[in-house]
């Protein structure tokens, strides 16, 4: 039996071949660019209809080269928080609104929760832009014909399969999910003004879907295929990277970038208790993911890349090779602005300490380091709720294309043992595992068995292939 697995990211749309134990097949890979419309007033935004298409150019690209046959069940991972308008229908009545999106504002008079902590630990969430207790509101307001809202895989699904109910995963990135009974929570559906049928319905536990049967007829070797209920891509990537206990947390840098840790606690099962300044959402009915995330990631590189006349392959390396840790620019890396539970908005990036011989590699090593710096003060917070120190694994396409920035990442979280995984698709990876029911082999199949030691982090300098981190999303 082989495995297909669908990544519906931020950059770009993804499909490969796994066999039965989530292992790549060679070569059974199709990739479509998707564009990101990114404006001054802080839009992050996507085009529905276009992301359907580069979906069905990958199926059809992979099943004219043969490689979906014996594919019997299909995994798919997907960016949270997105959502978009759908008429009666079920067509959009706008572009999707993904998690770069900072638009959205509370109505003027509105009131959030009454006791914002006890939302906070029910929901995993905080009554903030990223949300649709705040995004629902604000797209209703400005759209007509509103009759429901779905994210963005819940709209492609819809339109493939014989049905599409959000995973319990899903839900819980749109903050309306209570994450211990798995049903839409009262006050949080009251805050995003929903009405009877307007959010989608909850897939229950081992839900699977089917092909329509006029895509069963245009991908044959999928009509008897199960499509496994999608996971969020930010638990996907940690099921990847084998990192599913308290003991090892994953740091993902993609598009954007996250650090993360796995839980096991069943439905129905009290939730351990909740930082301040983390989210919590669901991997699936059995497991939460506890992290913070950050808008910024291997879109610092691109356009550190676009913008500053960098140098290019062995010679961006060796630049980045000759500068001295304490030389570095103090720069805050927030150009995509903050997620939750921050409001800083986007265009709050800073550099400090420029002269005039600041060069276009100090400032992308000061961006690069004020990510790691970021995210090792909220892994120390992520490990004041479990028992010791954990081990970090190192993922995504950003740091498996920069030697330098995963030694800078092993410098910020010294002492802690940092590994990298270097395979780059990760989330699907682990999107096939939790498709499987695989999720506690993942540290076998997926993790320390493949992951590398970097060296060691004496300093922030470091040398290896072309440091490129645009790569694709995985956040």
């Amino acid at each position: 039996m082989n495995i297909l697995a669908l990544d519906l990211g931020t950059s770009s749309v993804r499909g490969l071949v796994l066999d039965a134990d989530a292992d790549p097949l060679p070569g059974a890979l199709a990739r479509r660019r998707v564009h990101l419309s990114v404006t001054e007033d802080g839009a992050g935004t996507l085009d529905a209809a276009a992301y359907l298409a580069g979906l069905t150019e990958c199926l059809d690209e992979l099943a004219a080269a043969g490689h979906l046959r014996d594919v019997r069940l299909v995994a798919v991972c997907a960016q949270w928080h997105s959502v978009l308008p759908l008429d009666r229908a079920g067509d959009p009545l706008g572009p999707v609104l993904t998690w770069l999106d900072t638009r959205p504002a509370p109505a003027t008079g509105a009131t959030g929760p009454a006791d914002p902590e006890d939302f906070h630990g029910r929901t995993g969430a905080w009554w903030h832009r990223c949300y649709w207790s705040v995004r629902l509101p604000w797209l209703r307001d400005r759209t007509t014909g509103v009759t429901r809202f779905a994210g963005l895989v819940e709209y492609i699904l819809g339109q493939l399969l014989d049905s599409a109910p959000m995973s319990v995963s899903m839900a819980s990135g749109t903050g309306l999910l209570d994450l211990r009974r798995l049903d839409w929570d009262a006050e949080a559906a009251a805050l995003a003004g929903v009405r009877p049928g307007e959010l989608p319905e909850l897939a229950p536990m081992d839900w699977h879907g089917r092909l329509r049967s006029a895509h069963a007829r245009r991908w044959p070797q999928l009509a008897e295929a199960d499509w496994a209920a999608p996971v969020g891509d930010g638990a996907a990537s940690n099921v990847g990277s084998g990192c599913v206990d308290p003991r090892r947390a994953a740091v993902t840098v993609g598009t954007s970038a996250a650090v993360r840790l796995i839980q096991r606690v069943p439905a129905a099962t009290a939730l351990p208790p909740l930082p301040a300044s983390l989210w919590r959402y669901r991997v699936d009915h059995e497991y939460v993911v506890t992290g913070a995330a950050y808008s910024s990631g291997g879109n610092l590189f691109a356009w550190a890349n676009r913008e500053l006349r960098l140098p290019e392959g062995a010679d961006l390396d060796a630049a980045l090779a000759r500068l001295s840790p304490d030389g570095l620019l103090s720069v805050n890396p927030r150009l995509g602005g903050d997620r939750p539970p921050g409001l800083t908005p986007a265009g709050s990036g800073e550099l400090r300490g420029l002269s005039f011989s600041s060069t276009g590699v100090d400032i992308l090593a000061g961006l690069m380091t004020g990510l790691c710096r970021m995210v090792a003060d909220d892994l120390a917070v992520l490990e004041s709720g479990v028992d010791s120190p954990v081990e970090v694994v190192l993922g995504g396409g950003a740091v498996t294309a920069s030697a330098w920035w995963r030694t800078a990442f092993a410098a910020a979280l010294a002492p802690r043992p940092v590994r990298h995984r270097a395979e780059r698709e990760i989330g699907a990876t682990g999107a096939a595992l939790v498709a499987l029911g695989r999720v506690p082999d993942a540290d076998r199949l997926g993790g320390t068995g493949r992951t590398e030691e970097d060296p060691l982090p004496t300093s922030t300098a470091g040398s290896g292939t072309s440091a490129r981190p645009d790569a694709p999303s995985t956040r």
